[in-house]
This record gives structure tokens, C-alpha cells and sequence, in this order.
């Protein structure tokens, strides 16, 4: 719970924090804050809002796994109950039912079940990503299309790339970085620092027999090597996007890392997708990042965290450079009120939220609201990222209307450089995840208690 005192002061005027937030660079009418429905669930309003783009999409998907509702599939995910028939039998079936999700007209939207028996699907050639029922649905939508073509043949690979590393045979460089951490700024400098590490990783991937198989798979020639290679480096960045953009955090709100006991980080409203193939070591490169730290110790915390990564948390210390992962599934301020206030976990040093998306919907609002309340009147030190400049600019003004000090915002130099493609609008400009931040700190009334030498009065 917020401290008493200050927990119904929720808003104020933009234009008295001027002199402190740079204006966003587009005026965006805040959401609402009193919303009817409560602790929605990003993982299932991101799958039934494909119906809004494609009827009957998310029942053709559904389909392709055997399950009858999105409920019963989370259930089988987190090993709550088994479905006859769900799985694959091979690489083949996989991938095959994997496409036949993409197939939709991008134009007129149709999906194959509402054809005529004249028509069929067709994948655009050039990017092997999107489908026409025709050359007229093509034609019509090629202006639209050719602005984003060369991109989605990226996703296009990339998505049957990321096989490789969701069964282990691409496995990320690791190991103590080999030059002083603060030259690291971005992948420019990360690249050349792994250089010949990643150049014997990559070699060895490419000529895998996991490679081998993925594309004797597909049913689709194999692209050339620089192709394959820049598919894989572009799912590096996407792994290591996460745990790197906590070590910015850390970094630029001057965090010590060298406290006593170790230091701890939550990832506030955590998705399943986000935990569910989250392995023990996917976040030693935070570790690397702060050489000599006495511990780091990341705390996953959303409705939707995986079963499987649910684990028991403790506070008793670190040892030195170890990096601990754990999850719990739930609200983040009942956690903070439950295991937090009652000394069960540690105070966070640094809260992290990877596209919280409450300026979405009206129902996400509702649902952080509390939490972005309780980190502003704690003055935890936080930082949230967004896919775009346009979510940038409507979660800025969300957090001027609620008070919040923000220290900084901008393009983050470790997001993630795999394309993401709009699922049920593939012709909508692809995304990259983390590709922008926010960092703030406690609140804009803070600054009438603090001198001109940084103190407070």
C-alpha cells in the first residue's frame, strides 16, 4: 500500500513539471483512470484483440493445437491438465501448423475456411511473411505493403530461427566480459567486446546438424550464410535485451551493485511468454555488466508468470557474482504488501516493467494504477520500456498527469534488434521490443524539498 499521507494525490497539471519532463513530442490524451474491470490478464487481451483485425483468427490458432479455449491452453502450459492430441509429432508438423496461423489474406482478411473453392492463399514471394487470396487483394495492397516488405522477410526468418534457441542448440556467449564494463554502451561496443566468441558460436551454429534439420523442415530453400548469421544475431540481441536493459537501469539511476547482502531488482507484470523458457543462467550477462557485484538477485512478479517458473524467495544474501532468478504470480502491490512491508523479501533497489502497455486499454490502467501509485510515493527507483515512439509519448504523459519525477527517457542503446511483426495487421510498421525507456524517481512535488545542489532543504 502507498504511504497514507500521499495515496489520493493521483494528478496534476503537466504544465507544473515542465521545467523538469521535456515535453513528449506528440500531445496524447491520457487514459481514463476509474475502470470498470480489474486484473486483466496482457497475455489474454493480446490474444483475443487479433479478432478485432481478423475474425476468427484466434479460434483458427487455437485449432491448429487441438484446444477448445485460451484458458485450457495456459492450463496445459503450466501443467495444470493434458490435452489429447496436443503437441507435435515432428519438426515438419510443427512448423507447418506454425505457418498455417499466418494464413490470412492481408487485405481483405480472409482466412482460408472463408474461400471460394476458385481461391487460394498465396505468400507474397519477396518476403515469404504475408498472404493474398488473389492478385487483386495483392495489387491493392502492395502500397501499403512494399514499405514493410523487406522487413517481414527478417520476421520471416527469424521466427523459424528461433527454433535453435528454444531447444538449446543456439547457445548464447557467456563468460566475464574481456574489457572494461563501462566501454559497453551499446551492441556496437557488446559485438566488438564478443567478437571472436560470437564469430566460433556462430560458425559452429550454421553448420549444425539442428541447423540441418530446421530446414529440411520448413518446406523453403535455406538462405545463404549472411543471411542465417544476421538472423541469429538479431535473436541475440532479443535474449540478452532484457537482462542488459536492467544493467542500464542499474547503471543510470546509480545503483550500487556492491552492497553488502547483494542488491535486487523486480520485473514487475511479468508475462507467461516472458518466463515461461526463461533459463537459471538467461540473466548472467547482467552479472558480467557489473563485475565484482556481490550478488543480483531478479524477482519476477505478474499474473501470468509461468507455473513452472514460480519459485520460493528469500533474503538471505547472495553469494558474491551470483545472479538468482526467481518468480511469483500475482498483483505487484498485494506482493509488495504481502512479502515486502512484512520483511519476507527485500526492498527493491531498482523496479523494472518491459512493456507494461497501460496505455493501451482502459483495463490495463486500472490494473497498475496501484502499483505505479506505490512506486512513485516509495520513490523506488524505475524504469519501464516501450515498443515505440508513439508508446513512448502516451505513457509519458500518463506519468506527468500522475506526478511521477522522471529522470530520463530516450531510445534504449540494448534493445532488442529482431523485428516484431503486428500479428493480425502484418503491414503495420514492425516493432522492437525495449526499444525505448523511461526512468523515473519518486515524485515532481519532490523537487520543491530539493536545493539547488541537489539536497534536500
Amino acid at each position: 500500500m502507498a504511504p497514507r499521507s500521499r495515496q489520493r494525490r493521483h494528478k496534476k497539471s503537466p504544465s507544473s513539471v515542465t521545467p523538469v519532463v521535456v515535453t513528449p513530442p506528440t500531445v496524447v490524451t491520457s487514459v481514463p483512470l476509474t475502470l470498470s474491470k480489474s486484473d486483466p490478464s496482457i497475455d489474454a487481451l493480446g490474444f483475443f484483440s487479433l479478432e478485432n483485425n481478423v475474425p476468427g483468427l484466434s479460434q483458427l490458432i487455437l485449432q491448429k493445437l487441438n484446444m477448445k479455449s485460451y484458458e485450457e491452453y495456459k492450463l496445459v502450459l503450466d501443467g495444470g491438465a493434458s490435452v489429447s492430441g496436443f503437441g507435435f509429432r515432428c519438426p515438419q508438423e510443427m512448423f507447418q501448423k506454425m505457418e498455417d496461423t499466418f494464413r490470412f489474406c492481408a487485405h481483405c482478411r480472409a482466412l482460408p475456411s472463408g474461400l471460394s473453392d476458385s481461391k487460394v492463399l498465396r505468400q507474397c514471394k519477396r518476403c515469404r511473411n504475408v498472404y493474398y487470396c488473389g492478385p487483386e487483394c495483392q495489387r491493392s495492397d502492395w502500397p501499403e505493403h512494399r514499405k514493410v516488405c523487406q522487413e517481414l522477410h527478417l520476421v520471416a526468418v527469424d521466427r523459424l530461427m528461433e527454433w535453435l534457441l528454444v531447444t538449446g542448440a543456439f547457445v548464447l556467449p557467456s563468460g566475464p566480459w574481456p574489457c572494461l564494463a563501462e566501454i559497453v554502451q551499446g551492441w556496437d561496443t557488446w559485438f566488438s567486446m564478443r567478437h571472436l566468441q560470437l564469430d566460433a558460436t556462430l560458425d559452429a551454429v550454421l553448420g549444425s546438424h539442428a541447423m540441418t534439420i530446421l530446414w529440411a523442415s520448413v518446406g523453403r530453400p535455406r538462405p545463404n550464410s549472411d543471411v542465417l548469421q544476421g538472423s541469429l544475431k538479431r535473436l541475440l540481441t532479443d535474449a540478452l535485451s532484457r537482462p542488459l536493459t536492467l544493467g542500464l537501469g542499474l547503471r543510470a539511476l546509480g545503483i550500487d551493485t556492491g552492497k553488502i547482502g547483494g542488491s535486487t531488482v523486480h520485473v514487475v507484470g511479468a508475462s507467461h511468454v516472458e518466463t515461461f523458457l526463461t533459463r537459471p543462467g538467461d540473466y548472467d550477462e547482467l552479472g558480467y555488466m557489473f563485475p565484482g557485484h556481490l550478488g543480483l538477485r531478479v524477482i519476477m512478479v505478474g499474473i501470468d508468470v509461468s507455473a513452472d517458473f514460480t519459485q520460493s524467495t528469500s533474503t538471505s544474501p547472495l553469494e558474491p557474482g551470483t545472479v538468482q532468478l526467481s518468480g511469483h504470480r500475482g498483483l505487484y502491490h498485494d506482493f509488495w504488501e504481502e512479502q515486502v512491508e512484512t520483511g519476507q523479501i527485500a526492498r527493491p533497489d531498482l523496479v523494472v516493467a518491459f512493456h507494461p502497455g497501460f496505455h493501451a486499454s482502459p483495463d490495463l490502467m486500472e490494473a497498475w494504477l496501484p502499483t505505479l501509485l506505490l512506486l512513485r510515493d516509495y520513490e523506488i527507483p524505475t524504469l519501464i520500456t516501450v515498443y515505440s515512439h508513439q508508446e513512448l509519448a502516451a505513457s509519458l504523459q500518463i506519468l506527468v498527469d500522475l506526478d511521477t519525477h522522471i529522470t530520463a527517457y530516450g531510445a534504449n542503446p540494448f534493445a532488442s534488434l529482431k523485428p516484431e511483426q503486428v500479428y493480425s495487421n502484418p503491414n503495420k510498421q514492425p516493432v522492437y521490443c525495449n526499444a525505448y525507456y523511461i526512468m523515473f524517481l519518486g515524485s515532481s512535488c519532490q523537487l520543491d524539498r530539493i536545493g539547488g545542489n541537489g539536497k534536500r532543504k
